[in-house]
């Protein structure tokens, strides 16, 4: 079987696949992870907030965004952003955004409901003893959380939060719903054109797995030292 295959029109396209595509990918994975870690922080700032309003508030967001098909989100704000742009910047007419931003914004939120739920847990899970000891230094609250609390949040979190950014690696396959040329796209192209469904997505399944299991052996390499060194 695999030697009907037509691996030339594979090796023919590498450039385009990863020039084109696998560089879209990774850009888009690696804004959205950054934008998604600090906006997932201030969530979970919020939710640990001692105001009555701010962990209701919160707490909404993050149940909305996880009740939602990712897909469904991703036409929503690429459909909206136009009209929320020309709202924004009061403008007659939509206001072109396109598809690579709108994805990026639309990820960034998504995935930040998640993230928050890692550092809230990174947060609680270190000492309160720590805490009381920088209020008893005279540190105030953002100064313990700026230089007690958060690094060492994100510290215990690192492993979990490249879990979730490999999570989110994977999902940008789903920009394809908005012509955004990723690496699917790109190989989805390819194979429409050439007529090599079957070596090209055979190709992607392929990078995926290798990029992905990559990832998870460093995770656990990664976690496995972070538990010695504590």
């Amino acid at each position: 079987m695999l030697s009907g295959l037509n691996i030339g029109a594979i090796t023919q396209s590498l450039s385009y696949l990863f020039v084109q595509g696998m560089s879209t990918t990774l850009t888009l994975t690696v804004l959205a992870a950054v934008g998604g870690v600090v906006l997932g922080t201030l969530i979970a700032l919020m939710r640990l907030s001692s105001l009555p309003v701010l962990p209701k508030i919160a707490a909404g967001y993050v149940n909305l965004m996880r009740s939602l098909p990712l897909v469904l989100v991703i036409f929503w704000f690429f459909f909206l952003m136009p009209y929320i742009a020309a709202w924004v910047l009061n403008a007659s007419r939509p206001v072109p955004v396109g598809g690579f931003a709108s994805a990026l914004i639309t990820f960034t939120l998504f995935e930040a409901a998640y993230f928050s739920e890692i550092m809230r847990a990174g947060i609680q899970s270190v000492s309160q003893g720590q805490v009381g000891a920088g209020y008893a230094l005279g540190l105030t609250y953002r100064q313990v959380m700026m230089y007690i609390v958060l690094p060492q949040a994100f510290r215990n979190m690192i492993p979990v939060l490249l879990t979730q950014t490999v999570i989110l690696f994977q999902d940008t396959s789903l920009v394809y719903v908005v012509s955004v040329t990723d690496f699917l796209g790109a190989a989805s192209k390819i194979a429409q054109r050439d007529g090599t469904i079957v070596e090209m997505y055979l190709f992607v399944a392929l990078v995926y797995f290798v990029i992905c299991f990559s990832f998870s052996m460093l995770v656990r390499r990664l976690q496995a030292r972070i538990a010695i060194s504590r």
